[in-house]
């Protein structure tokens, strides 16, 4: 599929060579964001010096607020940072190691298992073992594989916390971790992760391999605010609202002749109607779709849940196509 430059525009999320869409359905933000009390943290940051390369103070944070030990947090740069800095650890340690990612699924785990040499397997061979629950594109509530005793299992919890229906499946014991609510609180532009270790087994490995400082001033204040209950109280407050603009959207949707998959948890999920084309068309008024494609889901795209004004401009835009 075309675009500027030749460039498919709905292979990623959000602005691209077209700026910034009116009405952005790409990527996964909490459309009931930016989170207030998060957005004025951020804008008290001091950006003129550098954050704790340690990360002391925000370590023990977040330790507290999942109730662990400061030396199993790992924070990142951003999920992707940590996936790619996971699998050169993994790569270096055991040479010959397999990997198992998601089909369909985010693709930076692919990505990062090719840029360290690691073989792609089945669950149950992998040294190195990606989850993601709830899962994307669909957002679909997948308990994690069964692995080998000695594999690295990682739950990527990046959607976790806009789960809007359901209970989490349970997660196994020796599973890390690994969080990025910067979605959650509908600032994708702000970067920062963390992951919880179930051991020390890798924490020294990481570390070695980790950049000096992992992440900037307005990162440390993002994760450091997450911890807040004012936050948490305004992330609960924004699933109700949600709720409701999903049944309003998957409405929407079916009404316009799209097969809709209605069977995820999450904020955000996938449809087959709209053409490569009809993609590239819909961009041009504004509107921009996900399309899965890239995520091993061909023929569909992924759309975040947008509030009612969003919705109709979506509607008007597909309207407009045949006309």
């Amino acid at each position: 599929m075309g675009g500027e430059g030749g460039v498919n525009p709905a292979v990623h999320g959000g602005p691209d060579a077209a700026g910034v869409p009116r009405w952005d359905f790409s990527t996964n933000a909490n459309a009931c964001g930016p989170a207030p009390m998060v957005l004025a943290a951020l804008q008290r940051a001091d950006a003129t010096r550098y954050p704790d390369p340690a990360g002391t103070a925000l370590r023990e944070r977040l330790a507290a607020f999942h109730g662990v030990e400061a030396a199993r947090i790992v924070v990142a740069g951003s999920a992707s940072e940590f996936i790619f800095r996971l699998s050169a650890v993994v790569a270096r340690r055991w040479p010959a190691a397999g990997v198992h990612v998601p089909l369909p699924g985010y693709g930076d785990y692919a990505r990062a298992a090719e840029a360290a040499g690691l073989r792609r397997v089945p669950a149950g061979d992998a040294r190195l073992v990606w989850h993601t629950e709830p899962a994307s594109p669909g957002g679909h509530a997948h308990r994690a594989p069964a692995v080998r005793d000695e594999a690295i299992l990682v739950i990527d919890s990046a959607y976790a916390p806009l789960r809007l229906h359901g209970e989490a499946p349970g997660r196994p014991a020796h599973a890390w971790v690994l969080m990025s609510p910067n979605k959650a609180l509908g600032l994708t532009g702000v970067r920062g992760a963390y992951a919880i270790a179930p051991d020390d087994t890798l924490l020294a490995d990481l570390q070695a391999l980790a950049p000096s400082w992992p992440v900037g001033a307005h990162g440390v204040a993002m994760l450091d605010a997450w911890t807040e209950p004012v936050t948490q109280a305004w992330l609960a407050d924004s699933l109700h609202t949600l709720r409701r603009w999903k049944q309003q959207q998957l409405a929407m949707c079916t009404e316009l002749g799209w097969v809709v998959d209605d069977g995820g948890v999450t904020n955000f999920f996938t449809a087959r109607g709209p053409t490569e084309g009809e993609l590239l068309r819909l961009r041009e008024q504004g509107v921009k779709l996900r399309d899965t494609t890239s995520m091993g889901l061909p023929g569909h795209v992924r759309l975040s849940v947008q509030p009612p004004s969003a919705q109709r401009a979506l509607r008007d835009a597909w309207r407009g196509l045949a006309r």
